[in-house]
């Protein structure tokens, strides 16, 4: 091919391998059908035979009109990068690969002008784009990503249906992309604004990719696996309504470190488990990082990512991979300022030092507190806590639990590591091991197969004289 156009759509495809090449330049014929190979555009009823069994079809319209306004050489365009024709005559050859290639391999440069298209409403091409017509382009971008799960069995042990409301949980995604678009100087949105966003917010990109690969079923070999929910595995679906919903699992996964985003395993639930710290406590030591996610009597839904397997102690713990975030009523993560190293806490039976579970802020005064008593815990982060820069995460500053859950993330220890029990459970003054006064715990270590080491090592009890 020696045109204009040509030249255009191979440089695109320069960046792809030979066989994937091959995949793309096919598309067009594949998406045609039955069609005689004499047809030169690709029609919307094309596209919705191909996209429409997995995504909506206001989705399918948005990418329809997208590709029709890509400037391919054919026509004007506008500052944007986009062209001036109508979507009347189709689709062409080199509009559909211009397309695919700046979707699937594209800089946010390149990509910036397709969202701009994408969120438009149809009217006609423009060079700006209002923060409510991107709002409603991400939701409805997230909410095809979520059918792609379901219709392609990708839920990855996931029940949506034993979780939170997967609507609620798109608005609240959108949202919080969408508090990262930034306008520009003169107060509009334009390309550059976009270009910036998506440079910033990986999960545009992540989403459009999964999008255009799934709703056309290309399989790219240079394209490496990405896992949009993390593999789930023993949880008891039966016994669970799960606070989290898809969405919300799909945010916190891409902000956990590498080698800790799957699998998600549940440790302990209020629901499963009765409200009983010794049991929350037995699901937080020896399993790893873990996910806690708290629901207050007022609704608000928070919680806080431990990098480390807790550890029942007196002091501080953890690093700088830890976080907060906010579920419900809005959807954010906290990550720590650098001002102290107060992580992590989590301490029982001492009379000396406050007895709970803490992640950031100081003794007493922390960004999330659970009291040991497991009914009450505290947000004290006026105006942030000084660890994560979190403002209060429940309803009221003094709360009333109403539900938690424990996620252990990533490979699980080895045996050899979660067998031994601690003997820093002690109380002050005492002999007698927490595990001697705690028969939960006992039991629970039976279940799990965990021989009770440290019987061994302790000196008999001295009865008093």
């Amino acid at each position: 091919m020696g045109n204009t156009e040509s030249a255009v759509v191979q440089k695109r495809l320069a960046h792809f391998r030979p066989e994937d090449q091959s995949l793309l330049e096919g598309t067009f014929d594949k998406l045609q059908g039955a069609k005689t190979s004499t047809e030169k555009a690709i029609t919307l009823e094309m596209l919705q035979a191909s996209m429409g069994c997995v995504v909506s079809d206001s989705m399918v319209k948005r990418v329809y009109r997208c590709m029709c306004s890509i400037d391919g050489g054919l026509a004007a365009s506008t500052s944007s990068g986009m062209s001036v024709s109508s979507a009347a005559s189709g689709v062409s050859r080199e509009q559909l690969l211009i397309f695919l290639a700046d979707i699937l391999r594209g800089t946010a440069e390149k990509r910036a002008p397709l969202v701009m298209a994408l969120s438009q409403d149809g009217a006609g091409p423009s060079v700006h784009v209002t923060c409510q017509q991107v709002a409603e382009f991400v939701q409805d971008l997230i909410s095809a990503v979520v059918q792609v799960l379901v219709h392609r069995g990708r839920l990855q042990g996931w029940e949506p249906g034993r979780m939170g409301d997967t609507s609620l949980g798109v608005k609240l995604l959108a949202e919080q992309m969408c508090s990262e678009l930034r306008p520009s100087d003169q107060g509009c949105w334009d390309v550059s604004c976009l270009e910036d966003w998506i440079f910033r917010v990986p999960q545009v990109s992540l989403y459009l990719e999964t999008l255009v690969s799934e709703g056309v079923n290309i399989s790219l070999s240079c394209r490496s696996a990405v896992t949009l929910l993390p593999a789930c595995t023993d949880t008891p679906w039966n016994e669970l309504r799960c606070l989290l919903d898809p969405p919300t699992v799909m945010f916190l996964t891409t902000l956990l470190p590498d080698g800790f985003r799957s699998p998600w395993r549940l440790m302990f639930s209020t629901q499963v488990h009765g409200e009983s710290f010794s049991r929350m406590t037995a699901g937080l030591v020896h399993h790893g990082p873990t996910v806690l996610v708290v629901k207050d009597t007022k609704g608000h839904v928070f919680g806080g990512f431990a990098s480390h397997a807790w550890e029942v102690k007196p002091q501080f713990q953890g690093d700088s991979r830890c976080f907060l975030f906010t579920v419900f009523p809005r959807l954010r993560v906290y990550t720590p300022t650098g001002y102290n190293e107060h992580f992590m806490y989590l301490n029982h039976g001492q009379q000396t030092m406050p007895n709970g579970l803490g992640m950031g802020g100081q003794l007493d005064y922390f960004g999330l507190w659970l009291d040991s008593d497991f009914g009450h815990g505290h947000s004290r982060a006026q105006p942030k806590c000084t660890t994560y820069g979190s403002p209060q995460l429940s309803g009221d500053e003094e709360f009333i639990l109403d539900s938690v859950e424990v996620w252990a993330v990533g490979k699980p220890p080895e045996p050899e590591e979660s067998c031994f029990l601690i003997i820093s459970l002690e109380e002050p003054n005492s002999n007698k091991s927490i595990l001697d006064r705690d028969l939960e715990i006992q039991a629970m270590m039976k279940i799990r197969g965990k021989p009770l080491h440290s019987q061994g090592l302790r000196e008999p009890d001295q009865e008093p004289e």
